[in-house]
């Protein structure tokens, strides 16, 4: 099987080649990232020489160098991660978040649809988000079923995304699975995000910038529970059904900065309080969802996949890695990122 994954040199991509391409030497892997700001080939030096592994440097939304690699690789099964996905960047620059989420998505399921000559052993698995959903009060959880509401930009050119797909198994048969997920934490996570901003701030003395009154809730799921989730779904889960992937970890965004300078000050040997002076409180940005939640009972009880880490076991790994990794950081700014 020839196994073409989108955006693997990001994130939850890299991360995913790095558990399953050492695992899995009898499929092919073929990686295609167009390499932006967010992306590092560093992320998988662990692989990058294996035989059952390829990567070709090609930006999704450009349909001409797309055909050139399923005229040359073949691929059975997409796995599709690739998308511009940071909130406050969508919100300054959203047309890169239209070209990348809503044109790539839809360059990717024709060419299926036109290399695809059946669709027997085929599969297009689309990797989405809870932001889809909107924002929920203080009790709930986003279901399957819960309808879409986004807030930002992001969250909907992801949401045309996930339409985009649904659509194409509706009206094409075109074999597809989703699945969305909730907010991914560990190794390799560009820090945009909360969760390495505020690790790699707090080792440089720099200010912890927490939104509004930082009581917005997020639930947090450890990357490679996430990817373990995914693969669970490619090989379990029923063809057009969509599966909500969550951590059951609510945490405020404060609380979450808060228990970041507990752990670290004690990795690193400083008094907590030294690390909790440096947290601000900024205006909050437009559109910010208050609650996220997922119920992940369907993929519990119907495909059996269960989340390893507790938010607490996650969170000192993801700190453990970062101080133990701050040259990858740093090779970021030498990029001049």
């Amino acid at each position: 099987m020839n196994i073409l994954v989108t955006g693997g040199a990001g994130f939850i991509g890299s991360n995913f080649l790095n558990l399953f391409v050492p695992k899995y030497n009898e499929y092919n892997f073929i990686n295609i990232d167009n390499l932006t700001y967010a992306s590092n080939l560093r992320n998988l030096r662990n692989i990058e020489n294996m035989s059952n592994y390829i990567f070709r440097e090609i930006d999704i939304s450009n349909q001409e160098e797309l055909c050139k690699v399923f005229e040359q690789y073949k691929p059975d099964c997409i796995v599709h991660f690739a998308a511009e996905s940071h909130v406050d960047k969508s919100i300054i620059e959203p047309q890169q978040f239209v070209l990348t989420n809503i044109i790539g998505t839809f360059n990717l399921l024709e060419l299926c649809r036109q290399y695809w000559t059946t669709f027997e052993g085929k599969l297009f698995h689309h990797i989405s988000t809870d932001e889809v959903y909107g924002s929920l009060g203080k009790t709930g959880l986003f279901t399957e079923n819960t309808p879409y509401n986004p807030s930002s930009p992001y969250s909907a050119s992801k949401a045309s995304s996930d339409h985009l797909v649904k659509s194409y198994y509706k009206t094409y048969g075109l074999p597809v699975k989703v699945t969305n997920c909730s907010n991914n934490y560990g190794p390799y996570q560009f820090p945009e995000k909360l969760i390495p901003t505020i690790i790699m701030n707090a080792l440089n003395g720099k200010p912890l910038k927490i939104y509004g009154d930082g009581l917005n809730v997020r639930d947090w799921l450890y990357v490679e529970d996430h990817c373990k989730a995914i693969w669970t779904v490619m090989e379990k889960g029923a063809i057009g059904e969509t599966y909500n992937v969550g951590g059951n970890n609510e945490w405020t965004n404060k609380d979450i900065v808060i228990r970041i300078c507990e752990l670290l000050a004690e990795e690193i040997g400083v008094e907590t309080n030294e690390l909790q002076k440096l947290i601000e409180y900024i205006e909050d940005r437009p559109g910010h969802d208050r609650r996220y939640a997922i119920d992940s009972s369907k993929i519990m009880n119907e495909l059996g996949w269960m989340p390893v880490e507790n938010f607490e076991t996650g969170l000192l790994k993801t700190i453990r890695w970062y101080i133990t990794n701050q040259s990858w950081v740093q090779h970021l700014s030498s990029r001049n990122i």
